[in-house]
């Protein structure tokens, strides 16, 4: 059954979500970043190239002919099919279509009050699908 990590109190979703992406991909992970919207996800995507002077994330914007080869994957849709399933990163204020594709989803919550109500509500309807659970607080 899917996973689901909360880190709430997100002041920076974008740079928040790239850390993350370091961590799996050291760590020989795959996953997909799904941003609230297009200029989010050009703003995953330029924020990848430039994340520190020595890292270099290898990903690719969804459709591209590169993503079939990438380990992580930048969308702001998940209606297409993707390379891998294995972890998912939650961008947006809304509940992803099948995320029970994933083995692991991470919610990432800003600070902003109407992000963190929405994320609430995520949580709630995820307990009740009996999704395992956990919660990170940023501080």
């Amino acid at each position: 059954m899917t996973r689901i990590d909360f880190h709430t109190n997100i002041s920076d979703k974008v740079s928040y979500a790239c850390r993350l992406a370091r961590k799996a991909y050291g760590a020989r992970g795959k996953l997909v970043l799904l941003a609230e919207d297009a200029a989010q996800a050009a703003a995953l995507n330029d924020a990848l190239w430039t994340l520190g002077d020595t890292d270099f994330l290898p990903h690719a914007m969804a459709g591209d002919a590169l993503a079939a080869h990438s380990p992580i994957i930048v969308t702001d849709s998940l209606e297409q099919a993707f390379a891998h399933y294995d972890m998912l990163v939650n961008l947006t204020r809304g509940t992803p279509p099948a995320l029970d594709r994933f083995q692991r989803v991470f919610e990432i919550i800003s600070t902003d009050a109407d992000d963190a109500a929405a994320g609430r509500q995520r949580y709630s309807a995820y307990k009740q699908q009996s999704f395992p659970l956990t919660h990170f607080v940023a501080t």
